[in-house]
């Protein structure tokens, strides 16, 4: 593949430091057309005559539209049915970064500017556009989300190669660090709070994890991705409660790569609308730059940009003197349902049969059942009981975030019910 002069303008700044050769052959290539459509339109967008951007206008100038579609919003119309810059809202963009720093202020080191992406999943995806291809290992935990198959090995060509989630019940660095060792060419993806585990590191496990990454990355520099998805859904005293990015970021040649929003944060789910930000020690507008710009090509040759009217939304409400009032209610609900499934757990009925992995945040806790197979149960639970759980690796996943509380202890007696009839 032959390189664009404006790829080779950005690698050349990226050679200035350790990060260049963990790009994968894409990574190196891509880059945003500095002079291409998009900014040719973004050049011209205050001049009295506009003949640049794909969209049309009314006669009035304003952006043209449907209005039983605008009845259904309540946002100004230039402010939903224009295109969004690939990169995302500007101002948008300048609040979650604003926001990552305050709610991860131990950050010592700037960080990039926060790419907009289509959800989470598209910015994980992005990632793996940048540092993903055969020959590279995705070290995760072994419970890992299942999505990460299709975007790295299928999408990609990448291994997951996997190291048991727990020692005991605390999360396994040393693991982590074996699996680091063994490999050529490691790329690291931790995602806290854990789906499916529901577990977050300790203040002292993620001190070690940051060392353990730091010491490997003293032999080669390492890129790591942090799926924060659950951000901030911590519920026990003594977990961490920032981002383990900002630990990570301030490891000599560890690139950090956070990859965040509003989907389960901000409890949007429908909204898509994602960040990708990266976090280096020492790093430089120059490297800075030069990711911004791969990530921006990335999206400009997949997605394009994300929604108009969600950036709009997602915007407004961080602006919103009520937001964090509202947010922390939230929190709230989802605590007091962590608490019911953990005072659940202090009795010997249920532990009889579901031995629960450790969890302390986010949206889901994962067990063991002793004697039944996981999958024989989750159908059981389908078939006579009205009830859906997850089978996954040997485990069941029960998502406590979708449940009310007064009927978490209905679902778990209903589980042993099952566990019961299976074993005779």
């Amino acid at each position: 593949m032959a390189l664009s002069p404006e790829a080779r303008r950005l690698n050349r700044e990226m050679k200035a430091g350790p990060f260049f050769n963990i790009l994968s052959k894409k990574g190196k290539a891509i880059y945003f057309p500095k002079k291409g459509f998009v900014q040719q339109s973004l050049d011209a967008k205050d001049k009295k005559i506009n003949a640049t951007a794909g969209i049309a206008n009314e006669e009035d100038g304003g952006v043209m539209h449907l209005g039983i579609m605008a009845s259904e919003l309540n946002i100004a119309p230039a402010r939903a049915f224009s295109y969004s810059p690939s990169s995302g809202n500007p101002e948008l963009r300048q609040l979650w970064k604003d926001a990552i720093l305050k709610k991860s202020p131990s950050i010592k080191s700037g960080i990039s500017m926060p790419i907009v992406t289509c959800g989470i999943t598209h910015a994980i995806t992005v990632a793996a556009y940048l540092f993903a291809e055969k020959g590279v290992d995705v070290i995760m935990p072994d419970l890992y989300w299942e999505n990460y198959g299709l975007i790295f090995e299928n999408g990609f060509g990448a291994r997951l190669k996997t190291f048991p989630t727990f020692s005991g019940n605390a999360f396994n660095i040393e693991g982590l660090d074996a699996a680091i060792r063994e490999s050529k060419r490691p790329l690291v993806l931790l995602n806290f709070p854990n789906n499916p585990t529901g577990y977050t590191p300790t203040n002292e496990e993620a001190g070690r994890i940051a060392a353990v990454i730091g010491k490997n990355a003293k032999e080669k520099p390492l890129a790591v991705i942090c799926d924060d998805a659950y951000f901030g859904l911590v519920y026990k005293e003594g977990i961490f409660k920032e981002s383990l990015f900002s630990k990570l970021m301030e490891r000599e040649n560890v690139l950090a790569v956070k990859c965040d929003g509003a989907t389960k944060e901000n409890y949007a789910w429908g909204f898509r609308v994602g960040f990708i930000t990266f976090g280096a020690s020492g790093a430089t507008k120059e490297l800075y730059n030069a990711l911004e710009n791969k990530a921006i090509g990335a999206i400009r040759s997949s997605v394009s940009s994300a929604p108009t009217p969600s950036q709009s939304i997602v915007l407004d409400s961080l602006k919103n003197p009520s937001f964090m009032g509202q947010k922390q209610e939230k929190l709230k609900t989802l605590k007091a349902r962590f608490d019911e499934v953990e005072l659940i757990f202090k009795e010997e009925r249920y532990r009889k049969w579901l031995e629960p992995l450790p969890f302390n945040s986010g949206y889901f806790m994962c067990m063991s059942v002793k004697g039944i197979d996981a999958e024989k149960l989750r159908k059981k639970l389908l078939d006579k009981y009205d009830v859906g759980v997850i089978a996954i690796a040997g485990k069941v996943r029960v998502a406590y975030s979708a449940i009310p509380k007064e009927r978490i202890r209905e679902l778990f007696e209903k589980m042993v019910l099952a566990c019961e009839e299976l074993s005779k």
